[in-house]
């Protein structure tokens, strides 16, 4: 049975991951935070500098190892130049995590940017980072917690205290969890065909 006294501590180290998670990303770090797919390592999509601090964290010589979250179909839309109706409406009924690879357009610099020119995004579906995506206001940047081609972070407990060293703030929120998550769906539409090719499923 859940305590007033518990409620009112959960509530606050919530809204403490939220406060200082958000401290870090206005100030261009990187933070450590659980999302709808993996714990991930987090920062401002349109700084540069944090994005290329992020992958030397990681140890990526190239974004293609990111993805772009963001808090809605609206907000999505905000960032990049056009969206192929059939990728909304597969946005709007996919029932996993769905990862989509479009035109970048000039609001994201390469350091983002999946492929040259190409941009990956999700709308996320965890409570935690839509609530932190909605009072930042911009998308945010995030790669797996762990080194290029290292396993994936199946929980919290299994990130590398050499990740986790080099985060501004690690989110309390959900570090006793130990439900394996996996990677999102990932597609693009064929420029050719304007058929949806799965690249990862």
């Amino acid at each position: 049975m859940t305590t007033s006294t518990q409620k009112a501590g959960w509530q606050h180290t919530y809204q403490t991951d939220i406060d200082l998670s958000l401290r870090a990303l206005h100030n261009g770090d990187v933070i450590l935070l659980p999302t709808d797919t993996l714990w991930s390592l987090g920062c401002d999509a349109t700084n540069p500098a944090a994005a290329r601090h992020l992958l030397g964290i990681v140890k990526a010589r190239s974004p293609e190892v990111g993805e772009i979250l963001t808090t809605s179909l609206e907000m999505l839309k905000q960032w990049i130049p056009h969206l192929h109706p059939r990728l909304e409406t597969l946005l709007h009924y996919h029932q996993r995590p769905l990862t989509i690879l479009v035109e970048a357009g000039p609001k994201f610099g390469p350091e983002v940017c999946f492929q040259p020119g190409k941009a990956a995004l999700r709308i996320s579906r965890d409570p935690f980072c839509r609530h932190l995506l909605q009072a930042f206001g911009k998308p945010i940047f995030t790669v797996f917690a762990a080194v290029v081609h290292q396993p994936w972070p199946s929980s919290f407990g299994s990130i590398s205290s050499e990740i986790i060293q080099h985060c501004a703030h690690v989110v309390r929120h959900r570090q006793m969890e130990r439900n394996a998550g996996e990677p999102s769906v990932m597609v693009r539409l064929n420029p050719d065909t304007e058929e949806l090719d799965f690249l990862r499923d």
